[in-house]
């Protein structure tokens, strides 16, 4: 396996356990958070390697998704059956 093989399983793995704290967080669905996320500057930022972002803990770049681009979630309504569990 090569390095750049490597690479994109760390990120496919980031992405997923990013995703799901997402929904986690926001009481939203799987399929939401992940619409959020990939319409999301940091999603551009983790594919393009940009800063060194895609090296940071996926709960710190939830945070900074959460604080940087409040307006992917302007129509998000928390999944009631998911703030019951």
């Amino acid at each position: 396996m090569n390095g750049d093989t490597l690479e994109k399983i760390y990120q496919e793995g980031l992405e997923e356990r990013l995703i799901s704290y997402l929904a986690e967080r926001k009481h939203i669905p799987l399929e939401k958070a992940m619409d959020i996320y990939y319409h999301s500057n940091i999603a551009k930022h983790i594919h393009a390697g940009a800063y060194g972002i895609q090296y940071l803990d996926y709960k710190v770049l939830t945070q900074i998704l959460m604080d940087t681009e409040p307006e992917l979630f302007k129509n998000v309504r928390a999944d009631t059956k998911m703030r019951a569990n």
